[in-house]
């Protein structure tokens, strides 16, 4: 009975230390939504585990939040796409080390019709082009990181963005459903490139509207990896950040990267520098 007892006494002992361990590894991180949903961190979590021996944990919000989870303490590492936002962070002292691992980028589709006559001009062209056409535009209207982008594009083509005209609607909704709102008006609309290709699969490959511009600095969709400062936030752990941010940066994972593809199609380009 002893030997029984002291047999459970050291099993469970050690399951206690290994859970220890486990906990004394777990870096904690936010991140966008976009992310989260292209389910590349289902992907990376396991390699990191294996390579490291840190358990990745992350929270998925919006943009916003992701900043003021980190202001806030509330994660070590933030991974996310808003390079002045996250320049911002880094210069009022929040964060450390940011690094860029990784980039999607965004495609202005529409009609095969192309009613505003939009291919092969650049961006600000384009933008004026459906402007002075007032051909219908659809705009997801929902403060998320592809409204933001489209809302610069008007920005960068020098003009207004067109809320309270006929022509531009705002859906209040999704990319997916956004496109498709586009698609029944004959009109244009921003999507990133990782929900065209589900929507290009929804359609078994032949989708209502085509890509008519993509290619361009301004049409990149950065990632980057922000430390949160541990002299402000003595709790986060900055030794399990910069691993990770090691990690995220090195051939192994750069190609891991470079590798995941989503029907088929190549998702996302490493570029850690």
């Amino acid at each position: 009975m002893k030997c029984r007892i002291m047999g459970g006494l050291i099993a469970a002992l050690c399951l206690l230390s290994a859970t220890s361990v486990q906990a004394g590894n777990v870096l904690t991180m936010a991140t966008t939504t976009s992310m989260d949903n292209s389910g590349l961190l289902d992907l990376l979590a396991p390699e990191l585990a294996r390579d490291t021996g840190i358990e990745l944990r992350w929270t998925a919000v919006t943009t916003g939040r992701v900043l003021k989870m980190g202001e806030r303490c509330e994660a070590d590492v933030l991974l996310m796409h808003v390079p002045a936002a996250e320049r911002n962070y880094v210069d009022e002292g929040l964060g450390v080390d940011r690094t860029e691992v990784l980039y999607n980028d965004f495609v202005i589709v529409g009609p095969a019709s192309d009613p505003a006559r939009i291919a092969g001009k650049g961006v600000v062209a384009a933008m004026k082009a459906i402007a002075g056409a007032k051909a219908p535009f659809c705009s997801q209207g929902d403060n998320s990181v592809t409204n933001k982008k489209e809302q610069s594009l008007w920005r960068e083509a020098h003009l207004p963005i067109p809320e309270r005209s006929r022509w531009y609607v705002e859906t209040g909704r999704g990319m997916l459903a956004t496109m498709d709102a586009a698609a029944e008006r004959g009109g244009y609309a921003v999507a990133d490139r990782r929900t065209w290709i589900r929507y290009e699969s929804k359609h078994g490959g032949n989708p209502p509207l085509r890509i008519l511009l993509e290619g361009g600095e301004e049409l990149v969709d950065q990632y980057s990896v922000v430390a949160v400062n541990p002299q402000r936030c003595t709790g986060a752990r900055y030794d399990l950040a910069s691993t990770f941010r090691a990690w995220m940066a090195s051939p192994a994972t750069q190609q891991r990267i470079e590798d995941f593809k989503l029907m088929g199609k190549e998702l996302f380009t490493a570029n850690a520098k």
